[in-house]
């Protein structure tokens, strides 16, 4: 079942919407579910509602193999550079070096003090830690990651597909070392194609990133499943083929 509501984000002032996808029977199972908060909700469940025509496919997976899980996907701002401004923690430049003043950091505080409190009141979510997940891909996974750092209070686990690590690699390693130890239980997914950069070396910088920050996760602790996945490339029909692969990694 798929609803869409709308949501006021306190710091920015502004409405957005939610696209949630839950059990088609979760109001009269009687069970609670994990929850997996995820960016680009627009782009999760359905065709007609994905920026480019093409979704990851998620509700006809989560159906189809029956998992117990409820997403609720953040629908991102469509206005000019908004949406990098509000996934990404961080200020950096973007591909045409144009200096982008993030503000992920605000974003994410909202979702973990906020968004998941409510979320927890209105839906039967398993509120505790353990079985609340973050995930997103390109500047999304790059939320993810930061947030499963950041805020490890509160997320367990983390799908990073296709991150858009490179932009502020510095920062996010830094985010990384400060974090001397992570909460028993994390989980974190990292995955990046062979085809995203189009050219080698780029191939080597997204490659050497990813496992490098793999490393700093595993030494303090996490459980991870680096993929560097073959002729992957940057777009929703990619990533909808991993959802066999992070999903069970996180969840199962």
């Amino acid at each position: 079942m798929l609803i869409k509501k709308n949501i006021h984000i306190t710091p920015y002032g502004l409405d957005r919407t939610l696209h949630i996808y839950l059990p088609d029977d979760y109001k009269s199972s009687g069970k609670r579910y994990p929850v997996m908060y995820m960016f680009d909700g627009h782009n999760l469940f359905r065709d007609e509602d994905a920026t480019y025509g093409k979704s990851w496919g998620l509700a006809d997976y989560l159906d189809k193999t029956g998992r117990d899980l409820i997403i609720v996907g953040l629908e991102c701002n469509h206005e000019g550079n908004k949406r990098l401004e509000e996934f990404c923690p961080y200020t950096f430049r973007d591909f045409d070096r144009k200096k982008i003043h993030g503000t992920g950091k605000i974003l994410v505080e909202w979702m973990a003090d906020e968004l998941k409190p409510l979320i927890d009141r209105e839906l039967p979510t398993l509120p505790d830690r353990e079985h609340t997940a973050v995930g997103g891909s390109s500047m999304g996974g790059l939320m993810a990651y930061y947030s499963v750092v950041a805020r490890n209070d509160i997320f367990s686990k983390a799908a990073c597909l296709s991150s858009s690590i490179p932009f502020c690699f510095r920062e996010v390693r830094a985010e990384t070392v400060r974090k001397e130890t992570l909460l028993p239980g994390t989980r974190v997914f990292l995955s990046w194609g062979s085809k995203e950069s189009g050219r080698k070396p780029g191939l080597v910088l997204y490659t050497c990133a990813n496992l490098e920050l793999n490393h700093l996760l595993t030494q303090r602790g996490a459980v991870t499943y680096p993929l560097l996945v073959d002729g992957g490339g940057h777009s929703e029909a990619d990533w909808e083929k991993l959802n066999d692969v992070f999903i069970p990694f996180l969840f199962d």
